[in-house]
């Protein structure tokens, strides 16, 4: 197969979140075990940086990876969904790993993979692993996929363990209360490895606390101990506590002596986190007079810091080009958009997209009007086509809508 048809066999064969939503959730690392075990356990060959969170883990780790290419160090990254390309997923010093070596990887282990049942996700934690212990990574920072207990990144013994924030997102899989999913997201504290929480609340912070003595990790609140914050080319509001995190997180593995990243190395990673590492979607400007911004953010924590950083705006007509997939409750983050904007409702080009007149008839509810279209690409000319040169449009509400756009 080609690289076309890899990723093709990749994507539906085999369970994958992204397209599928729940069905695709495993719920024991027992698979992950056996795939590692067979490649020769490559993970048990890097050093790691483990990132979990509900909002905020994708910007933090491409943070950490910038940072670190600017000290000097060769760095894997591992992140997902990817926007475009199944290969942001797994990048080295900001260049996506080969299409060669995704068909090749494929092609050698596809006969396990089918005797094994093995999902996507699996196949991508496998494969990111492998790779950078392949090419002989310094350090590789790793996100969890969904959770972290049970997430199949979860077999890493990592330098740094980092939880950014807990926000109700995919309670079906982690649990109806802020206690619930700080637990699941606890899951990567790992005995004798520090951890770093970026937000926290007084709830959360007891689970941290107990699950951190319990494994005799030591534990640092980035919130509290972070005072001055370096600027960075990611201009998100909500990057604000994601930064601290950062900085705390430098503070924790420079302690460590076995990486060594000066106070320049951090502020310029920062700047560059986008040149470094590729990073798009977030709060990232299209075009201006009218000026566009599009913004991967899709639940209630995420779009309610966005919708705010919109109103600091100065604008004389907002425009908003708004789809969603059909998991997300839309009673939670409806109320967060302004009422005072024109929408162009329409349906990402997934199976997980919910339907443009299920979500026009529940904005139309929280008195949000608009027209509905038939895909992200036609909402997106009429919204450009309609604006003045002083008005402004956002395009938001799903990963999966932000992917349609020309981002380049």
């Amino acid at each position: 197969m080609n690289y076309q048809e890899t990723t093709n066999w990749m994507f539906n064969q085999l369970p994958m979140y992204q397209l599928q939503g729940a069905s695709a959730y495993k719920e024991d690392l027992t698979n992950i075990k056996i795939l590692t075990a067979h490649l020769g356990n490559p993970q048990n060959r890097l050093k790691c940086i483990h990132v979990a969170g509900t909002n905020g883990k994708g910007s933090t780790s491409y943070m950490l990876a910038s940072v670190l290419q600017e000290s000097g160090y060769k760095v894997g990254l591992y992140t997902s969904p990817h926007l475009k390309d199944f290969r942001e997923r797994i990048k080295i010093n900001g260049s996506n790993i080969s299409e060669d070596f995704v068909v090749e990887f494929i092609a050698k282990h596809k006969d396990f993979f089918e005797a094994n049942d093995l999902s996507f996700f699996e196949m991508s934690v496998g494969l990111a692993f492998d790779y950078f212990a392949s090419e002989n990574v310094d350090i590789a920072i790793i996100e969890v996929g969904l959770g972290g207990r049970l997430d199949a990144t979860n077999i890493i013994t990592p330098l740094v363990s980092v939880i950014t924030n807990i926000d109700l997102d995919h309670m079906q899989f982690l649990g109806n209360t802020p206690r619930e999913i700080a637990g699941e997201k606890a899951g990567i504290i790992k005995p004798n490895v520090p951890v770093v929480i970026g937000e926290y609340t007084p709830e959360t912070q007891l689970v941290f606390l107990a699950k951190a003595e319990e494994n005799k990790a030591p534990i640092y609140f980035a919130a509290d101990l972070i005072s001055e914050v370096f600027p960075s080319d990611l201009i998100g509001d909500y990057q604000f506590h994601n930064k601290k995190t950062v900085q705390q997180t430098i503070a924790v593995l420079n302690a460590q002596k076995e990486f060594k990243v000066s106070i320049e190395n951090l502020k310029t990673g920062l700047l560059n986190i986008s040149k470094n590492t590729g990073l798009q979607g977030r709060w990232q400007q299209l075009g201006e007079n009218p000026k566009i911004i599009c913004d991967t953010a899709h639940n209630k924590h995420g779009l309610a810091i966005v919708m705010k950083q919109i109103q600091k705006e100065t604008f004389e007509n907002l425009h908003i080009v708004l789809g969603v997939v059909n998991d997300k409750d839309l009673d939670s983050i409806l109320p967060l958009f302004p009422k005072k904007a024109k929408y162009y409702f329409c349906r990402p080009d997934s199976s997980r997209g919910l339907p443009t007149e299920i979500l026009k008839e529940a904005a139309e509810k929280h008195g949000l009007i608009g027209e509905k279209y038939d895909s992200v690409e036609i909402a997106f000319e009429e919204a450009k086509k309609n604006a003045s040169k002083n008005d402004f449009i956002y395009v938001g509400g799903s990963t999966f809508v932000v992917a349609e756009l020309p981002l380049d």
